[in-house]
């Protein structure tokens, strides 16, 4: 199948996304080719450019995508052309220790999301210029069509608006159930969430929705931090140094129960004054990723013994996706969750640029490239 698609050739020379004339193989055994109705412009697509991930190839990027199946391969159990599914950014193959053990979300094939190849044979299913390119954690949304492997592959009730559903594929799963679910959020609880993007607004809402008394939003820009109180926050600061006195005063000392770390990237000298904002037993959820080369931590290793205080890395909100992108459409459909609201501009895919430039300068909280018409 010839069609376009936004390559990135040049992983970490920021020089942006070539949309050009791509070549996508048919779907061979185990696979589905899903004709999709949008793309997620998530930050971690930016990375691939700026280089926050190294040592990657020519890469086709997004990992945020719906559609509805248009052909099956061989093997291919469950799914069928007319399906509505959700592509999941990590496959789960059912069958190792941390999917037998219902963590779906660290399978053991998550070790290939970045290898750009087949899950089923390690070949390309992506070709441009002549040569085999990657696809961004086994899917690359930014291109109509794609071919993934049922791994990756969920299906989703008929009625839900697909542009919609393809924001549960990463930002709002992880975003949401790394306050839900790896930090643990209880009723009445008081939570910060550090940057409100499009991991970090679904932060607020799955704190919200877990009953906490007190979310407070911490972002550097206005217009987001606006736009969190939409969303279910209580308070909002521009800093991390004027939320703790803040949270000092709405707990009576005690600090915060929770924190989760939803900035752009994540970095080390955050993870001390963001570990100050939570009291005794307190939880602090790191969810933005770090370059691979961060490897030193300002803590206060005293305090983190004496007070019992946690620090929990969390993949996409330590979700078991099968059950909780469903579980998330559901009560978007139920008028429980805000998607519609998350989506600050569309852009069609010759935009892709334009839209990562708004991203970067803080003007969306989540971009969506459109399919619709093609």
């Amino acid at each position: 199948m010839k069609t376009r698609g936004a390559i990135c050739w040049n992983p970490g020379a920021g020089k942006g996304w070539s949309v050009e004339d791509i070549e996508i193989d048919p779907p061979r055994s185990g696979e589905v080719l899903v004709k999709l109705a949008a793309s997620g412009l998530c930050h971690s697509d930016d990375h691939i450019d700026s280089g926050v991930y190294v040592g990657l190839d020519a890469m086709l990027g997004g990992h945020e995508g719906a559609g509805v199946v248009e052909e099956v391969g061989p093997e291919v159990t469950g799914l069928a052309p007319g399906d509505h599914v959700v592509l999941a950014f990590i496959p789960s193959c059912g069958r190792c220790f941390s999917c037998v053990s219902g963590r779906t979300h660290l399978c053991d094939l998550g070790a290939h999301l970045f290898g750009g190849v087949a899950l089923s044979d390690g070949q390309h299913r992506v070709k441009a210029r002549g040569q085999g390119v990657g696809t961004m954690c086994l899917l690359g949304t930014f291109a109509p069509y794609a071919v993934v492997n049922q791994a990756n592959v969920i299906k989703i009730r008929d009625d839900v608006p697909l542009d919609k559903a393809a924001l549960v594929g990463c930002g709002v799963t992880t975003g949401w159930d790394s306050a839900f679910h790896t930090a643990g959020t209880e009723p009445g609880d008081t939570v910060v969430v550090l940057g409100t993007g499009g991991i970090g607004m679904n932060a607020v809402q799955g704190a919200r929705y877990a009953g906490a008394k007190h979310i407070v939003a911490v972002d550097t820009v206005e217009f987001k931090r606006d736009k969190a109180k939409e969303f279910g926050a209580t308070h909002t600061t521009a800093s991390i140094e004027d939320a703790l006195p803040l949270v000092r005063e709405l707990t009576d000392g005690t600090m915060a129960q929770r924190a989760v770390l939803t900035t752009s990237i994540a970095e080390g000298r955050l993870v001390e004054p963001a570990l100050q904002l939570v009291g005794k037993r307190g939880v602090l959820v790191v969810t933005s990723v770090a370059p691979g080369d961060q490897l030193k931590v300002d803590l206060d290793l005293f305090v983190l013994t004496c007070y019992e205080k946690q620090i929990r890395g969390g993949l996409f909100g330590s979700s078991n996706p099968r059950i909780d992108i469903p579980r998330l459409l559901d009560l978007y459909m139920d008028g429980e969750l805000k998607l519609d609201e998350l989506v600050t501009k569309t852009y069609p895919l010759d935009e892709i640029n334009k839209g990562y430039q708004d991203m970067l300068d803080g003007r969306n909280i989540r971009g969506l490239i459109s399919y619709a018409g093609i």
